[in-house]
């Protein structure tokens, strides 16, 4: 594994665990040049997945991306990160697991959804603005009443 820091090529493995949803091997790696300690994660892989864009862009999945989105809707919000883990570990799962190796974007954001609305509104608000593509703040009002209505019904 290369070093974040120096480059240098080789690392040694100081310790590995489980992480706590169980999904990822965490190591923690010391580079054999500088001596600096870093962390990597492992995950199973089931297969290669590409996300259909709008005008049939096609890009590899990210699943550093797709945390990141879940991540930026649930900023300041009473969220753990292993819930958050959770949900894209998730996500991904059921995608890899769907037996197509291409994904319609649409799709994914459903899922992020679907996940972010049983986990905290405001985090759904947030990322339904985005994916929704809000332009005006009646849009968020018309959204947020149905929200709240979901949650009545």
């Amino acid at each position: 594994m290369r070093c974040p820091f120096c480059g240098h090529e080789d690392s040694q493995v100081k310790d590995s665990r489980p992480t706590e949803d169980g999904a990822a091997i965490r190591r923690r790696r010391q580079c054999e040049g500088c001596a600096a300690r870093f962390t990597t994660f492992e995950r199973i892989q089931l297969r290669e997945l590409y996300v259909m864009k709008s005008e049939d862009k096609r890009e590899p999945f990210d699943r550093e991306k797709l945390l990141r989105s879940v991540s930026i809707a649930a900023r300041k919000r009473p969220i753990d990160a292993v819930r958050i883990e959770k949900l894209v570990s998730g996500i991904q799962r059921q995608l890899e697991t769907q037996g197509e190796n291409e994904v319609p974007s649409k799709r994914i954001g459903e899922m992020v959804m679907e996940g972010l609305k049983g986990l905290d509104s405001v985090a759904y608000i947030r990322f339904a603005s985005v994916y929704k593509d809000f332009r005006e703040a009646r849009d968020f009002e018309e959204f947020a009443g149905n929200v709240t209505e979901v949650g009545k019904g």
